[in-house]
């Protein structure tokens, strides 16, 4: 395992349209462990347009992180159960690290960088979901401050092997 990076390596930017396909490609190098996503397939640039176009960056932005000029994560904030305007003030929190620098420092910069950011657009609660077998993303969260605020039992299923998802989340101070 390569050391943690120094946090000035790592910079934190809005994520462009330019951007698409290097944060598909991290997002499909999670689907084969069974960890990160219950997607079971690669999705393609094309599937995930539309998605990245209702980040819009005032409101739900989507983060990248670089090193050295190479893209190393992503980290989204999304609007949930849009339109029902109760729930305005409440996004949930979705990252993805390029292998070759997870357990370096990027998850938790993008995390942190995005719950700072969360005042300036407006945001009260976050909240992530993620597979109850995911113990990095769990570690990382509970350092950034969320609690478990729910879980689902045996919800997701890769092939015959089951596993939960947890709820975990945060909210943000005032």
């Amino acid at each position: 395992m390569s050391p943690p990076l120094p946090p000035a390596s790592i910079q934190i930017r809005t994520a462009r349209r330019a951007d698409l396909p290097g944060i598909v490609d991290i997002y499909n190098q999670s689907i084969p462990s069974g960890q990160s996503t219950a997607d079971l397939t690669p999705v393609s640039v094309a599937e995930r347009v539309a998605w990245f176009e209702q980040h819009e960056p005032a409101r739900h932005p989507i983060f990248v992180a670089e090193v050295g000029g190479q893209l190393a994560g992503w980290c989204s904030l999304s609007a949930y159960r849009p339109g029902r305007q109760a729930l305005r003030f409440t996004a949930e929190i979705s990252y993805y690290v390029e292998s070759g620098f997870q357990r370096r420092g990027v998850g938790s910069t993008l995390v942190g960088h995005a719950l700072r950011a969360c005042p300036q657009l407006g945001i009260k609660n976050v909240f992530a979901i993620l597979l109850d077998r995911n113990t990095a993303s769990r570690a990382l969260l509970e350092k950034q401050g969320f609690t478990r605020w729910g879980y689902l039992p045996r919800v997701a299923d890769f092939d015959g092997r089951e596993c939960g998802q947890y709820y975990y989340g945060l909210r943000i101070p005032e």
